[in-house]
């Protein structure tokens, strides 16, 4: 492995090259030390490290700061290493998510000098794993300055295109109870499992509901993910717990996400176990307007969360913007088109020119 990334390089080369330093979650500090000595060794920026999270900065008094978030990141190898160039098309385990993304945002960071909006870089660790362990956290915690701007951009994968804001996400437990008893003498017990039927029902007749907010069109979902209940094959249960998944436009707080599962599953014990707010698009923004502008297109909603909704907690407008193919994420068979990655760099030196 080289000792520095030449991050002045073809971008297609350098995401070769990141791919190649394995960093699956917990394991970034290889890669996090060498994006760190190249940004010392080659740009100007103010380079700050924070555990396997790697910061950088202009500092040019520029009237609007921009936000780049970048995971070095990936999930666990599956035989998809080293990378492969087949046809324009690159092909390896973090192509997709989102080592493309990353390095668009080191050619950046070493070519764009005299930006017209002051750019911070943020390159962290821990993204694919639980959310106490996501390196933005600690950043927010440690070091709140680095987040802040008048816009940020996460280059998960976007198909090079333009993907607003988020989905919020929140799981329940819906919890019936019954009476245990032989099943020789089922009559005598409540079967737990059977009284989970209506809930069933009511998960196989629900309207999605379907809003638009900034132009971007956001469908909610409600799916059950999950059922469990029974202690003996001879032996009614006592209880069942049905896991549902509501994935829910960010007009809506986690708070109203919530008291709409309660009216949908009303009769049951409702129990939150997980939940993460949505991001609102934000594309009213003037930052966020010039992306717009130089992007092409129209903005989507981003069907899924991602860390966009941190930035928007913080009150900045955030998007998604990144090349691949973001169904190909997590998959063996991951890769990029090498156009879509050149295409993304070309569209942010538009935007940061």
């Amino acid at each position: 492995m080289a000792d520095t990334l030449h991050l002045a390089s073809d971008p297609v080369e350098l995401t070769a090259a990141l791919v190649d330093v394995p960093s699956v979650s917990g394991a970034e500090e290889t890669l996090a030390d060498l994006v760190e000595r190249s940004l010392r060794e080659q740009t100007d920026l103010e380079v700050v490290r924070s555990g396997n999270t790697v910061l950088a900065r202009t500092n040019l008094g520029r009237e609007r700061r921009v936000v780049l978030a970048g995971h070095l990141d990936t999930v666990p190898v599956n035989d998809n290493l080293p990378s492969r160039l087949v046809d324009g098309v690159l092909h390896g385990l973090g192509s997709v998510d989102m080592k493309g993304g990353v390095a668009v945002m080191l050619n950046l960071a070493a070519t764009v000098a005299a930006p017209r909006h002051d750019l911070t870089y943020v390159f962290y660790d821990c993204e694919e794993v639980e959310a106490t362990r996501n390196g933005l956290g600690r950043i927010e915690r440690d070091l709140p300055e680095w987040l802040l701007g008048d816009l940020a951009i996460v280059p998960e994968p976007s198909n090079a295109a333009i993907e607003a804001g988020c989905q919020g996400t929140m799981r329940i437990e819906v919890r019936a109870t019954g009476e245990r008893a032989h099943t020789a003498r089922g009559w005598m017990g409540r079967n737990a499992i059977h009284a989970l039927a209506d809930a069933l029902d009511r998960l196989r007749d629900y309207e999605e509901r379907r809003v638009t907010i900034d132009g971007c069109h956001f469908r909610e979902g409600l799916q059950a993910v999950r059922i469990g209940g029974g202690v003996a094959g001879n032996v009614v249960p006592d209880e069942a717990v049905l896991t549902v998944n509501h994935r829910f436009a960010p007009d809506r707080t986690p708070e109203e996400a919530e008291r709409h599962l309660r009216e949908v599953f009303a009769g049951y014990e409702v129990v939150v176990t997980d939940v993460s707010a949505g991001a609102l698009p934000g594309l009213a923004s003037p930052a966020a307007r010039e992306l717009i502008e130089a992007a092409g297109g129209e903005p989507t909603a981003k069907l899924g969360w991602t860390d966009v909704a941190r930035f928007a907690a913080l009150g900045m407008p955030a998007v998604n913007f990144g090349p691949g193919d973001p169904t190909l994420a997590h998959t063996r068979q991951e890769n990029v088109p090498v156009n879509q990655i050149r295409q993304c760099l070309e569209v942010l030196r538009r935007f940061l020119g």
